[in-house]
């Protein structure tokens, strides 16, 4: 069990059972699965940029990246249908918890002028998407290598029914958000 688990398991989830008044433990809110995408939009001139973009993805997440490709043609940015434009990740259980873990910790206190997270970035769902606008706060990845700085997406997909449930249960795992 990872220690950002062990912490749920124990403390978080009788908090939020508490809290929303939930008389069944598995009834409580909890984190499904995080996706990680990175869209490499100049793979469509140099197919290179999705190879660095996937062994970044890999090093920051310790699991192999699946390629997207475009769902249909797009003329005015020169992109055909079945063309290699992304790589994601999903991850669930124990990579899961590891990573939100070192993404609470570590991550994001290493992001310049950070203020915390938007709170408004919920989809009306339970799910939290957040923006990272370069991947070199990452301790894994080696300063040194990196080409081209990308930006990526990280959703949070949880089983809450309501923004408000999810918000409280990323807030105890220790989710920075800031206070506007």
């Amino acid at each position: 069990m990872s220690r950002l688990e062990d912490i749920l398991e124990k403390v978080i989830i009788p908090e939020i059972q508490k809290e929303f008044e939930v008389k069944n433990k598995m009834a409580v809110p909890r984190v499904e699965k995080i996706v990680i995408n990175i869209g490499a939009g100049e793979a469509i001139q140099n197919i290179k940029a999705l190879d660095a973009a996937k062994k970044e993805l890999s090093l920051i997440t310790g699991q192999w990246p699946a390629v997207r490709r475009a769902k249909k043609s797009i003329s005015s940015f020169k992109l055909r249908k079945g063309q290699a434009i992304a790589c994601v990740v999903t991850l669930r259980k124990k990579r899961m918890y590891e990573f939100l873990d070192r993404l609470v910790n570590i991550v994001l206190p290493r992001v310049r002028d950070f203020r915390g997270v938007s709170p408004k970035s919920f989809d009306g769902g339970g799910n939290y998407t957040l923006g990272m606008k370069e991947q070199l706060v990452f301790p894994e990845i080696d300063y040194t290598k990196v080409e081209r700085t990308r930006g990526m997406n990280i959703t949070i997909v949880t089983s809450a029914k309501s923004d408000e449930e999810a918000f409280v249960l990323l807030k105890k795992l220790g989710m920075p958000f800031s206070e506007s």
